[in-house]
């Protein structure tokens, strides 16, 4: 059976992406620091395994352990809203975690690559396929890596993937999923995957329901053929409605 190890399963996307992969039948670990926080639904799971912990401060060997004995990584890790979660530490929160966890698959030296699955954003551009912004589109981005170190982070965390993992290594294979503004819905909608956006992230948003980015992350993982087509990309998903 397929192992995933899940980063970040008790945010509000991270616990929707647990149910989506149950429902498929899979064997799923996720690291967690407040199990209650889990749903009761997934929380008793005979397939789920919940380690207490936190990904940053839990030791080498420890989490290498959890690491190894996974098929595929899904990171669900991001910032909470708050005062504090928003502008105090760990400011790298998600790039601190990419780089460990890649560091902790390089060590396990696997026979067959690792799927990697970062959770990112629209706001967060790839400069090589991306078409361009305007200048005030520009400078509001300026603004927020110098206020607002989430968006910082997100950044760095794909930039950690493209310009040191890159799109052909032996060990690690990665795809970096980006919603646009994240809703909550009930139910898996229809949902439109793109290269780049074809929206401004910034003055013209699509939604993006965080229920179809657990779903696309979770089939990312199940199915060989969409994962050969997205994978050493960053997919961006709209809600059909949205466009």
């Amino acid at each position: 059976m397929e192992k995933i190890l899940v980063l970040g399963g008790t945010g509000a996307t991270g616990r929707l992406v647990i149910d989506q992969l149950l429902k498929e039948g899979k064997q799923v670990t996720t690291i967690v620091r407040d199990r209650s926080r889990l749903p009761a639904s997934i929380s008793s799971s005979s397939t789920l395994s919940v380690i207490p912990g936190n990904v940053l401060k839990m030791d080498p060997e420890t989490f290498n352990k959890h690491v190894s004995a996974a098929d595929a990584v899904i990171c669900c890790l991001g910032h909470n809203l708050s005062f504090k979660g928003i502008f105090g530490p760990p400011y790298r929160l998600v790039t601190d975690a990419v780089k460990r966890t890649c560091c902790a698959v390089l060590d396990n030296q696997p026979k067959r690559p690792i799927k990697f699955i970062l959770m990112n954003t629209t706001g967060n551009r790839n400069s090589e396929i991306d078409p361009p912004v305007s200048l005030v589109h520009k400078a509001i981005i300026f603004l927020l890596r110098l206020l607002v170190p989430p968006h910082p982070d997100n950044e760095q965390a794909a930039k950690y993937l493209v310009k040191e993992i890159g799109q052909k290594h032996n060990k690690i294979e990665w795809v970096a999923v980006r919603p646009d503004t994240l809703i909550d819905e009930e139910e898996v909608s229809d949902y439109d995957i793109h290269p780049s956006p074809i929206r401004d992230a910034i003055f013209d948003a699509g939604k993006t329901s965080r229920i179809n980015v657990a779903h696309f992350m979770s089939q990312l993982v199940i199915e060989e053929p969409l994962w050969k087509n997205w994978k050493g990309h960053m997919p961006v998903l709209y809600n059909k409605t949205s466009l």
